[in-house]
């Protein structure tokens, strides 16, 4: 199976580690998943991620959260919206609203990797890459 999308891979392992209550999962690197994972952190969606080093591969590793039992998942949903066949941009005025603004969108726009609160402050659009509650 080639690799078409690895930032969907990355939302599918977090997804099911997170399904299957695993403490950690192992993504491969890219500096995008880190700049996505940076994003889960600030916004409280993971407790940290580390960047391992595994030969000449970059793995990051990363602590998923859950509430005050297992039981409780702290990322209840993840959705990747642009995909390498269809990609989703959104202009400053029609960046999208997750929950209501419960969840998060994380958006690659021109600064860099942010959330869609962000991209409203700094009044950017960009590429919709998922959505994150």
């Amino acid at each position: 199976m080639t690799m078409s999308d690895p930032i969907a891979d990355m939302l599918t392992r977090i997804r099911n580690a997170n399904t299957a209550k695993h403490d950690t999962v192992d993504v491969p690197a890219s500096k995008m998943k880190i700049a996505i994972a940076n994003i889960l952190l600030d916004e409280g969606y993971i407790q940290k991620y580390d960047v391992v080093e595994d030969g000449n591969f970059k793995t990051i590793r990363i602590a998923l959260k859950y509430g005050a039992d297992k039981n409780e998942k702290v990322i209840s949903g993840l959705k990747r919206i642009s995909k390498p066949g269809l990609r989703v941009y959104a202009s400053n005025e029609d960046l999208p609203k997750v929950l209501g603004g419960l969840g998060t969108a994380i958006i690659s726009t021109n600064q860099g990797v942010i959330t869609d609160k962000e991209a409203r402050k700094l009044n950017v659009g960009g590429e919709v890459l998922c959505f994150v509650w």
